[in-house]
């Protein structure tokens, strides 16, 4: 306890708000909106695609919204909308290539950077272990359509790509060139902070660095950008139509 009170008091000595800090789960969330007298919710997941934590929480979302009553007015919810991620979702309703291009037409900035650095763009995304990571290939070839000045690539944390991909890219291309590190995330956090930027012997930073490259980090996360934070606006406005939710 002691050291999770020291943790917490190291992040809000960064800024972190304590609503941020203390959020809570989905479950208690779903309690609180409940005991406020919420009958209709849309729950907008902040994940860059539909990967290992969005499929955990539509299993919450449709565990609470197949809650069934023998008196209708017991039930906690009358109706429970699901968002899509910034860069979509599987299946045929939305076309998530279709979100890819708008998601990368917001980060015109990030290109505009990099090409006035000369600089090769790299991303680093958190990745996971259990659900294909291929999104992040599909997006680098788009963004490498779309912005073909700028030489780019997008690795994870966790999974395919990985550092050891990102590495084997920047020998092939870098030939001396700086690169711009930015996280391919919402938030620039812990991996930001630690795994991508930091002076640590395992960081990405370091890693580029030991291939003689010189390294830009931007610790800015996606969601500082206003015109990307908008695409879940839109993902709340489509998941309420579709649920059949009234927005005020």
């Amino acid at each position: 306890m002691e050291k999770a009170s020291a943790n917490a008091k190291e992040w809000l000595g960064k800024g972190v708000p304590e609503e941020v800090l203390y959020v809570k789960n989905i479950i208690a969330t779903f309690g609180d909106l409940q005991e406020e007298g919420y009958t209709d919710i849309i729950v907008q997941p902040t994940h860059m695609f539909f990967m290992e934590e969005s499929s955990d929480l539509a299993a919450y979302v449709d565990a609470i919204r197949s809650i069934r009553t023998l008196k209708p007015k017991w039930r906690p919810f009358d109706k429970i909308a699901l968002g899509r991620p910034a860069l979509g979702t599987v299946g045929p309703q939305y076309d998530y290539h279709e979100d890819i291009e708008r998601a990368i037409q917001t980060l015109a900035g990030d290109f505009a950077l990099a090409k006035k650095n000369k600089a090769i763009l790299v991303y680093m995304g958190h990745g996971n272990e259990h659900w294909s990571t291929g999104v992040y290939c599909e997006t680098t070839k788009a963004m490498r359509e779309m912005y073909p000045d700028v030489k780019t690539y997008i690795g994870s944390v966790e999974g395919y790509p990985a550092i050891d991909d990102v590495l084997r890219y920047l020998s092939a291309h870098a030939k001396g060139s700086k690169v711009m590190l930015k996280p391919f995330m919402i938030v620039a956090g812990d991996h930001a902070t630690n795994d991508m930027a930091s002076a640590e012997d395992d960081s990405w930073k370091t890693l580029i660095e030991k291939q003689g490259l010189k390294v830009m980090p931007v610790l800015q996360g996606l969601g500082t950008n206003d015109a990307f934070a908008e695409i879940f606006v839109d993902h709340i406005r489509d998941a309420a139509k579709d649920a059949g939710i009234a927005l005020k």
